[in-house]
């Protein structure tokens, strides 16, 4: 075991190079960087998967097995079989090859996006899609579909079938519930969360309340980035984004979520960080802890009542009049629109659906990304009621295609589903709101550490949650916790 562990340190600092790579061509990298900068992290793909591949490496796996091992050590080399299971069936040529272009790729979706064309970024997205089917045509055991290898890189257990259960629901249950909403005669007035809001005043906010949520600023830091999202190196090194708009709320809760995130990598053990087993279970677990703390508590009126006086301080003329009440119903309020990272809670999943359904169609049905712009308008006017104008606004608006990342999509609504399923069962074990009234949140967060956080992922999401609440994944409570709170919200019974 210990010279497996010298194996994986080297393949440890290769991946810790490549995310510092990407936080920089993220955040402060210079415009024309991209492609010299390409090649270093193809570079460092191909000795990633070098280390990874290495016949020798596999030795010590068999080795290590016959030895004495903690159920650490036993998940560390699942976890390293598993990837040499994934890496060992590229070429290396192709490997790098990709790496290469994805790193690129982003760049020209950011580009075309600016310039609203979409013509500009297909033939990239073509070449990643190609190279991701093939990919996992390489991966594919005897009968299995394409899509299911995909989704497996980031939520195991979740395949199209449960999938496709999951979604069903969702679109059953929340789509005649939204236009029921959407036809409510309740009036939510969020005018003032649009105005005069300093740029420099909603960074304090946010350093204000991300510290308040648990982040460590001495083992983190916020920057911007067009995109916001959480990487690390370790847990004593995560790293946030936010972005800056005339809406207070937008970067508020972007910060309220990536502080999800970087509480989740904070709070994974020592023991586990820097192993093939320090980072969170899944994506989808992952964006339950995101969600967790952004909806189910930020959004929560008992969250505010220790911070709200805070928030007036630092914008006393656009909050004027403006009572934590009011500030709460309006960062409540549904509203049905283009933007996925922009959506409100209740429409949130309907952004996921369209995301899953044209996902399956690019790989399963082989899908000309040409007709893409077409059909997302389609299904976001069947499914919210809104259709987009732009490109922009529309099919060029995430950035994890441009990465190469199918399959990851549905982790979102997932980790919404996780979420509040924990959350029913927390409330039986803690007074919630009570909590959140005291500005106690660090029980709250103590909680989540010690049965979710701290395993890292030598737990699968399902096992966290069956660990937790005594039951497999059960969408249900997700589907009843919306219901409720915005049925509440704008009066309407069931």
């Amino acid at each position: 075991m210990k010279e497996l562990e010298k194996y994986l340190e080297r393949a440890m600092a290769c991946q810790t190079a490549l995310v510092l790579l990407e936080w920089d061509n993220e955040t402060l990298a210079p415009e024309k960087a991209g492609a010299r900068t390409a090649r270093v992290q193809g570079a460092l793909s191909a000795a990633y998967q070098e280390v990874m591949t290495d016949p020798h490496l596999y030795e010590r796996i068999q080795a290590a097995q016959q030895e004495e091992l903690t159920e650490v050590e036993r998940a560390i080399i699942r976890e390293a079989k598993e990837e040499i299971r994934q890496l060992s069936c590229i070429p290396p040529q192709e490997y790098r090859a990709f790496q290469e272009m994805v790193a690129e790729s982003t760049r020209i979706w950011a580009k075309a996006r600016a310039a609203n064309d979409f013509e500009a970024f297909a033939p990239t997205l073509e070449k990643i899609v190609a190279c991701q089917k093939r990919f996992a045509s390489y991966r594919a055991e005897k009968g299995q579909k394409l899509y299911d290898v995909m989704l497996d890189t980031y939520e195991k257990g979740f395949d199209m079938e449960r999938l496709d259960g999951f979604f069903d629901q969702l679109k059953r249950e929340l789509v005649p519930f939204l236009h029921r909403v959407t036809e409510s005669c309740v009036w939510i007035p969020d005018e003032f969360l649009d105005g005069d809001y300093p740029q420099e005043k909603q960074r304090e906010l946010a350093e204000y309340v991300a510290k308040y949520v648990g982040f460590d600023f001495g083992k983190g830091v916020l920057a911007v980035s067009a995109h916001p999202f959480t990487t690390n190196l370790h847990n004593c090194d995560v790293r946030i984004t936010t972005h800056y708009s005339s809406r207070v709320d937008s970067s508020l809760f972007s910060v309220i979520h990536e502080c999800g995130h970087a509480v989740y990598e904070m709070g994974i053990d020592d023991e586990l960080t820097q192993t093939l087993v320090g980072q969170g279970a899944s994506m989808g677990m992952h964006e339950s802890q995101s969600r967790f703390f952004e909806n189910i508590l930020g959004r929560d009126e008992a969250f505010w009542v220790p911070l709200y006086s805070r928030v007036k301080e630092l914008f006393p003329e656009p909050l004027r009049g403006v009572g934590r009440e009011g500030f709460v119903r309006a960062i409540n309020r549904v509203t049905p629109g283009l933007i996925r990272t922009e959506a409100d809670e209740l429409t949130y999943s309907l952004h996921v659906l369209v995301r899953y359904e044209l996902e399956k169609l690019l790989i399963e049905e082989d899908l000309d990304v040409r007709e893409l712009p077409g059909l997302w308008a389609d299904k976001y006017e069947e499914y919210l009621g809104v259709r987009p104008s732009t490109d922009a606004e529309g099919v060029l608006q995430d950035i994890h295609w441009a990465q190469g990342s199918f399959g990851y999509f549905p982790s979102y609504a997932l980790g919404s589903a996780f979420g509040a399923q924990m959350y029913a069962y927390m409330k039986g074990q803690m007074d919630i709101d009570s909590l959140l009234r005291q500005g106690e949140i660090g029980q709250i967060r103590e909680f989540l550490r010690v049965h979710v956080h701290r395993f890292g992922k030598v737990k699968t999401s399902r096992e966290i949650l069956r660990d937790m609440t005594g039951e497999d994944f059960n969408p249900s409570y997700y589907v009843r916790y919306l219901k409720e709170k915005y049925g509440k919200l704008y009066q309407i019974e069931e």
